[in-house]
């Protein structure tokens, strides 16, 4: 689960429990909010820990070196 498909859930689960007041039989819908927000920050908190790695982000610490070769100008110079 991406940062895009976690902030969705938090807000439609900031939706359903603060701002819909309807009731349905069987189903409570503040509880289903409740639930969809804390998958939702559960699943940022993780995509954020592990963003470094799949990002391919350098970890702290660890330093790219790059290799230039430079053969000379080219013919006719």
């Amino acid at each position: 689960m991406g940062v895009g498909v976690s902030l969705i859930l938090i807000a439609a689960g900031a939706i359903l429990t603060w701002a819909v007041n309807a009731t349905v039989s069987g189903v409570d819908i503040n509880t289903i909010g409740v639930i969809l927000m804390v998958v939702g920050i559960i699943g940022l908190i993780l995509s954020l820990m592990f963003w470094s790695s799949w990002g391919g982000v350098p970890s702290s610490g660890t330093r790219r070196r790059t290799t230039t070769v430079d053969d000379g100008p080219p013919p006719g110079y």
